[in-house]
C-alpha cells in the first residue's frame, strides 16, 4: 500500500502518461477515467518510503529490522494455524462480501451495514454546491466499512503468519507499516471522493445548461426535463471507484497471504 499510495499522490500533482501496469487498480481506474493523470517516478521504493517517515518512525523501523529472529509465544495461547487454502478462502469471502455491498447492497448475514445509493431524481431548484453531498456520504460510509473490515482481516492473516517462526518477523514488520501509514492512506484515499465530486459537478453544470437552453422547448408528458439521464452512468463510475479501492486496500493482506505457507514456511 505504501508504494501505491505514493504513486497516487504524485499522479495527482504531476502531468504524465498513463498509469503503469504494475500500479494499483484504483490508480489505473482513475487514470483511464481521465479523472487524474499518472506520473512516472525515478525514485526507488526505499527512497519514496523515506520521504514519508519521520525521525521516530524511521528509528522504530530500523530497530525492528535489526532485531535477531525470535520465536513467537507458545502456540497454546493462539488459534490453530489454518491451511493456506482455508485462509485464502476466508480472504476471498470477505472480499466478495465487500464487493456485493458496493454493487447491490450487503447480503443478509454478512455482518455488513446496508448502504444505499442516493435516489436519482432531484427536486428543483438544484443547488450544485449541495447536491453531491448524499454521494459523499455514500462513499464515506463504504470507505469506513471497508477500512474496518479489511483492517481486521489483515490482522487475522498477520496473526497466522506470526505463528510461523520464519514469518514472525514479516508479520511484525507489516504491523509496523500499517501503524505508520494508515493516517496517510486515509488522507490519500479520501481524495477519491473529491475527484468524483469534480466529475459530478462538471456533468451537472452541463445538464443545467442544457435545461436552460431548452426551457421553452416542448417535452413529452412521460419525460421530465430535469431528469438527469447521465446520473446512472455516474453512479456506476462511483461504484467502480469503490471496487477499485477495495482491491487497493487489500494489497497488503494479499501480499501476506502470498507469503503464508504453513507446509513450507521457508
Amino acid at each position: 500500500m505504501q508504494c501505491t499510495a505514493r504513486s497516487f499522490i504524485e499522479s495527482m500533482t504531476r502531468a504524465a502518461a498513463r498509469a503503469p501496469l504494475n500500479s494499483s487498480r484504483l490508480i489505473r481506474f482513475l487514470t483511464e477515467s481521465e479523472m487524474m493523470v499518472a506520473a512516472a517516478t525515478s525514485q526507488e521504493v526505499g527512497q519514496q518510503l523515506g520521504d514519508w517517515l519521520n525521525f521516530r518512525q524511521a528509528i522504530a523501523l530500523h530497530s525492528l529490522l535489526g532485531q535477531a529472529p525470535t520465536r513467537p509465544s507458545a502456540p497454546s495461547r493462539r488459534a490453530p494455524v489454518m491451511s493456506r487454502e482455508a485462509l485464502r478462502e476466508h480472504v476471498l469471502k470477505v472480499r466478495a462480501a465487500l464487493e456485493q455491498s458496493i454493487l447491490i447492497g450487503a447480503a443478509q448475514g454478512s455482518g455488513l451495514s446496508r448502504i444505499d445509493m442516493p435516489q436519482i431524481e432531484w427536486e428543483d431548484p438544484v443547488d450544485p454546491k449541495t447536491v453531491f453531498e448524499p454521494y459523499r456520504r455514500f462513499m464515506a460510509a463504504h470507505q469506513r466499512q471497508m477500512e474496518a473490515v479489511i483492517s481486521t482481516l489483515r490482522a487475522q492473516v498477520r496473526s497466522q503468519l506470526s505463528q510461523l517462526p520464519a514469518l514472525h518477523a514479516l508479520a511484525a514488520l507489516d504491523a509496523q507499516f500499517e501503524n505508520i501509514l494508515q493516517e496517510r492512506e486515509a488522507l490519500l484515499l479520501g481524495k477519491v471522493a473529491k475527484l468524483m465530486e469534480k466529475r459530478f459537478v462538471q456533468a451537472l453544470k452541463k445538464h443545467l445548461q442544457n435545461q436552460t437552453n431548452t426551457r421553452d422547448a416542448p417535452h413529452p408528458d412521460d419525460q421530465k426535463p430535469n431528469t438527469p439521464h447521465w446520473l446512472p452512468i455516474f453512479q456506476q463510475t462511483l461504484r467502480s471507484a469503490l471496487l477499485a479501492e477495495v482491491d487497493t486496500r487489500l494489497q497488503p493482506t494479499l501480499g501476506l497471504l502470498e507469503a503464508f505457507n504453513p507446509e513450507n514456511p521457508s
